[in-house]
């Protein structure tokens, strides 16, 4: 149980990070169509260094959803650290996103 409660912590971080943001449409999940729905109604490229963090974010949440009911292993280990490192990644690419957001109000 305490795997799921850590997931969900997880994933509520994640997305108040995001939605932290002022953006058009706020994301509601981690799920890749939410995603999609995401990027596409704030015009976000998928390229940018946010669409990236928050798909890669989303894809390990899965991976641990999945192996969840499994013995813990390494790679189960090793994938919780990293979504800390990414989600800490995701909320210096939003601040850059917002500088530059803020930077093209000003003018």
């Amino acid at each position: 149980m305490n795997e799921f409660n850590s997931r969900i912590t997880a994933q509520r971080k994640i997305l108040e990070v995001v939605n932290s943001s002022e953006w058009d449409e706020e994301l509601f999940s981690l799920a890749s169509k939410a995603i999609d729905r995401w990027l596409a109604s704030n015009r976000i490229d998928r390229k940018s260094s946010i669409a990236i963090i928050v798909r890669e974010l989303g894809a390990k949440l899965f991976f641990l959803a999945n192996k969840s009911q499994e013995q813990i292993t390494d790679d189960y280990r090793s994938i919780s650290t990293e979504l800390g490192n990414l989600t800490s990644q995701l909320e210096k690419s939003i601040s850059i996103h917002n500088l530059h957001a803020d930077s093209i109000d000003l003018k």
